[in-house]
């Protein structure tokens, strides 16, 4: 039975759920939603479904395997990785699996604060980001964060350390956010990584995958817009 993911028509919180289910061969189909555009970002699409699918916790993204039907992409991300043995083998291996999922989405968070936010102001107000909503303080958060960033590289880059992949030898899910997120600060701000030779190996090392590889060549590749219309930075 064909899988089913859907998400926005961006790349979002599903690029590493895509990424993982190319990688793994699985046969899979995209139902994608488009917003409307300002000033209202009209989400009918999305809600006109949103509550007749079966799901548990309706949200973006989701996914249905069959009789599964999950959202939290995190969750859907361990799913698959049960699925496919790629959660770590050894206790240490899951444990590094376990922190970098919830650094990841830290990291993810503040990106996406500084793209859902006005440039400069200090405000203080409920900003929608698709399936998430957050209550973001505004002040010089551009700058900010892009001061703080190399702190945050630091991190990744020692948790590495001369390893193949995050948890160990053998690839993992995680690595999958790693990269996504890693990526995405890229767009952000070129050539941050140039100062972390680890983090730019493991880079090319992930694309270089034979799956991966293929898959950003096609034509369902979606490396942009990262975020929603309604954001001030979507990666274009």
């Amino acid at each position: 039975m064909t899988t089913t993911v859907g998400y926005w028509d961006i790349r979002g919180m599903c690029h590493a759920i895509r990424l993982l289910l190319e990688y793994t061969d699985t046969s899979y189909n995209e139902k994608t939603y488009s917003t409307g555009d300002a000033p209202d970002y009209d989400q009918s699409q999305w809600l006109s479904e949103k509550f007749k699918l079966g799901l548990d916790f309706p949200n973006l993204p989701y996914l249905i395997d069959g009789t599964h039907r999950l959202t939290q992409s995190n969750a859907i991300l361990r799913y698959l990785g049960r699925k496919h043995n790629l959660c770590g083998e050894t206790e240490e291996e899951k444990i590094r699996v376990d922190i970098l999922e919830n650094q990841v989405m830290d990291t993810r968070r503040q990106l996406i604060i500084v793209s859902y936010s006005p440039d400069f102001p200090l405000s203080c107000k409920i900003v929608s980001a698709g399936a998430d909503s957050h209550l973001f303080l505004q002040e010089k958060q551009k700058p900010e964060y892009l001061k703080s960033l190399p702190d945050k590289l630091t991190v990744y880059s020692q948790f590495l350390g001369k390893r193949s992949w995050f948890a160990g030898d053998k690839i993992t899910f995680a690595d999958f956010l790693v990269y996504d997120i890693l990526d995405q600060n890229c767009l952000f701000a070129p050539g941050c990584l140039d100062a972390f030779p680890n983090l730019k190996d493991f880079m090319a090392r992930f694309e270089g995958l034979p799956k991966i590889a293929a898959y950003m060549k096609s034509s369902r590749f979606l490396r942009v817009p990262v975020f929603l219309k309604s954001a001030k930075w979507t990666g274009k």
